[in-house]
């Protein structure tokens, strides 16, 4: 195996990679009588002085070769769950029948079925995740860190460069498992009403996905150099609303013992009678009755997906949630016995430490083609916001507020701070100040203040890189990043408070300042910035006002 001492600092880590290759390019030369062939390097095949059967790990579901990155063992594209289609669609994971021989993990696996750039995407033998890992089967007994991907329900993949785990596993020697589960109406169809017990989890199977990945990792990490004791589960944006809903699934309990929800602070889940009501609707749309359940499981899977589309975009709820997003899982009494942090938080994980946070100026990303953001005048915000608010009467105290908190900030930037704390700043403090309720487990609270420009600012999903440590090497996607040495110092803060929360449920490390845990009191908050601070209730007012209005006060 190869083993390697952490780079100490952005300029060491910068100069890793170029190493590296030099070392392959020596174990090209020393290799190549040897005639032994293994993955390597940038995914090419390189002669391997190690030779292949360094590369290959005994599972549960068979034997699977990976590749050795910058001395990151990576697999990518493993089996946990056998594929969703056909008479499996709308059931919870099956096992994969074991296959014979090695399966190469060498490439990322399929996405779930999705709507993607107004195309169809994605394949419902979709249950793959992906692996890196300093060793292999060395007792090494390192912290287990398992991302959920964003996306809402709906959409997204764990199969991005952005999500790559192998700075982390440098910076602090740990595992980090990535997931596809299914999404959309794959994953959260609720058919229960007609009757059928193989279908009374159809609401939840997409999260059911997740608690399967996590059962793999329990019976397989240790092969891969983890510790099942020790298994983070955190994300972002649906990645984070993933996390809250686990937090209160009974078949989740015990495979995971750390939380992190990065802007997806979820407080409840969908109605029962609105998830049969959205699947009756979706059927009607395929000229399908409600017990027509065999002949859906037939329904092509572009077909399908569009027709439930089409008949959310028209589903009005009974039970209206500010910020629930289409395809949130069904509180359906079995898998989700009741609602994640409402009214108060859930006893099922009381003993897990969470970390839960938020991005300053969220609605930036949502907003960025916005033309509004150069000419709104404060009439304009206010009908805006008078449009957002459940109560619209209570558009114009907002405003007052907000402009007297920030009386520097233009129309836009107020817009851009209310539509984030209307719910996305908001929720997560009251998930907090419930979890701290319990007086089990600690809860510590943060918000993202880093601006990428004068633009984006601290948009929605822009800590994910720092969390990560891949800032310079992340998809462009939604950020075009030039990082400066500020950036690269606060990845490498951030990056190492969530690998030691991974490790022992505390983020305190020498790079920040002290972060105490949240209380109802206290409310401390860490603002990650060039120069992070912990603040006791940040904006306070405008906090108790914003609760008020989404009535959770």
């Amino acid at each position: 195996m190869i083993y390697r001492k952490p780079p100490s600092s952005p300029v060491e880590r910068r100069l890793l990679g170029r190493r590296e290759f030099l070392s392959a390019l020596s174990i090209l030369g020393a290799a190549s009588a040897a005639g032994v062939w293994a993955p390597a390097l940038g995914g090419r095949r390189l002669w391997a002085a190690e030779g292949a059967s360094g590369l290959i790990v005994e599972t549960t579901g068979g034997k699977v070769r990976g590749r050795i990155e910058r001395g990151v063992h990576s697999f990518k594209g493993i089996y946990y769950g056998a594929s969703t289609g056909g008479r499996n669609r709308f059931r919870p994971p099956a096992k994969r029948t074991p296959w014979a021989g090695v399966m190469d993990a060498l490439e990322y696996g399929a996405s779930a079925p999705q709507a993607r750039g107004g195309a169809f995407a994605g394949d419902e033998d979709c249950l793959v995740l992906n692996l890196w890992s300093r060793g292999l089967g060395d007792g090494g007994k390192r912290p287990v860190m398992v991302w959920l991907h964003g996306g809402g329900f709906s959409s997204g993949s764990g199969s991005s460069a952005t999500y790559d785990g192998t700075n982390l596993c440098l910076g602090g020697d740990v595992v980090v498992v990535t997931v596809n589960h299914r999404l959309n109406a794959f994953g959260a169809t609720y058919l229960a009403a007609a009757g059928d017990a193989d279908f009374a989890d159809s609401g939840c199977v997409g999260m059911l996905d997740v608690v399967a990945a996590l059962e793999w990792v329990r019976d397989n990490i240790e092969s891969f150099g983890g510790d099942p004791d020790r298994v983070l589960i955190f994300g972002e944006s649906g990645g984070g609303r993933k996390v809250s809903v686990l937090l209160g699934m009974p078949a989740a309990k015990g495979l995971f013992h750390r939380a992190v929800i990065e802007s997806g602070a979820v407080l409840r889940v969908t109605a029962a009678d609105d998830g049969t009501r959205a699947a009756e609707g979706a059927m009607a749309r395929l000229g399908l009755r409600p017990n027509q359940i065999s002949e859906l499981q037939q329904v092509p899977a572009e077909r399908f997906l569009a027709a439930s589309n089409a008949a959310l975009a028209e589903f009005t709820p009974h039970q209206s949630i500010v910020g629930t997003t289409g395809y949130t899982p069904v509180l359906d009494g079995r898998s989700i016995p009741a609602h994640p942090f409402d009214p108060t938080a859930t006893e099922i994980s009381a003993d897990v430490p969470v970390i839960v946070g938020w991005n300053r100026t969220e609605e930036t990303l949502f907003a960025r083609g916005d033309q509004a953001r150069f000419d709104l005048d404060r009439e304009g915000l206010q009908e805006r916001i008078a449009s957002r608010l459940a109560d619209p009467k209570a558009a114009a105290h907002v405003v007052s507020a907000y402009t007297e908190a920030h009386p520097d900030a233009s129309p836009w930037d107020l817009y851009i701070l209310i539509a984030t704390d209307h719910p996305r700043g908001i929720y997560p403090r009251e998930l907090a100040t419930r979890k701290a309720a319990l007086g089990r487990a600690a809860i510590y609270v943060y918000r993202f203040d880093w601006e990428i420009d004068d633009v984006m600012r601290a948009a929605h999903a822009l800590e994910i890189r720092f969390v990560f440590d891949n800032i310079d090497h992340a998809e462009p996607r939604l950020f075009d990043m030039k990082p400066s040495p500020e950036a690269f110092a606060l990845a490498d803060s951030m990056s190492a408070a969530w690998m030691a929360f991974a490790r022992t449920g505390d983020p305190n490390t020498p790079s920040l300042p002290q972060w105490p845990a949240y209380s109802g009191e206290s409310r401390h908050t860490m603002l990650f910035d060039n120069e992070s601070r912990v603040e006791s209730d940040p904006e306070r007012d405008l906090r108790v006002m914003m609760e008020e209005i989404l009535g959770l006060t």
